[in-house]
């Protein structure tokens, strides 16, 4: 595993060498390259193993009624996807693309259908299951931000939830058609009210690096 040290994932950190290959061993872990533009599964499809991003990106999307495409998640380097479709083994309702040349460890989970056989397999299975809560947590988030019902509400949200994690000056990892399609706008809209909001004095921005000024959530 080359390129990203995987013991900094919540799957595997803190694990000594041994451990370590276990571990990997347990998730039946597999490499994987991809090319930018890749679509690394098919709806309806189940996913046979959840992934671990080595390297580059990738975006989990799904469509709306009108056909246009919604981000549910970027996941970057040290990321994971496909968690919960792949325990579950539930038919797949989004796409998930590489919008990078990216390197994928596909990890499986049928190992945790039975009775963990020792301390490392049932501490691997806890760890797995913190990951789904703090994915639950995640998706609880993007409710709030797409429950708003204007574009300067649901960048308000988002700027705040992301403010909360890093603080008022940040980066943010979406460029500018992505997070519109995160928010379910268009890019042509989005720089518009990026635009009045910094005139207003709200925030301050610079490509993808924003500064809070002074953000309130608002009510929709």
């Amino acid at each position: 595993m080359t390129g990203y040290d995987i013991h900094g994932n919540l799957l595997f950190s803190g694990l000594n060498e041994e451990e370590f290959a276990q571990a990997l061993d347990f998730y039946e872990a597999v490499e994987r390259s991809c090319r930018r533009g890749e679509v690394l599964n098919r709806l309806g499809d189940r996913l046979p193993a959840f992934g671990l991003v080595l390297e580059g990106s990738v975006q989990v999307y799904m469509y709306d009624y009108d056909g246009q495409p919604i981000i549910m998640a970027q996941v970057n380097r040290g990321g994971t996807f496909g968690e919960s479709l792949c325990f579950l083994r539930e038919e797949t309702t989004v796409m998930i693309e590489a919008v990078t040349d990216a390197r994928i460890l596909w990890l499986k989970t049928e190992k945790m259908r039975g009775d963990p056989q020792g301390p490392l397999e049932r501490e691997l299975t806890r760890r797995f299951i913190a990951m789904l809560a703090r994915r639950a947590l995640s998706q609880n988030q993007r409710i709030q931000v797409l429950s708003k019902n204007t574009l300067r509400a649901k960048l308000i949200t988002y700027l705040s939830q992301y403010a909360q994690r890093h603080g008022s000056e940040f980066d943010l990892p979406l460029n500018r058609e992505s997070l519109a399609r995160y928010l379910g706008t268009d890019r042509s809209a989005l720089s518009r009210e990026l635009s009045r909001m910094q005139k207003e004095g709200y925030l301050a921005y610079r490509r993808n690096h924003f500064k809070l000024l002074r953000i309130h959530r608002e009510e929709s």
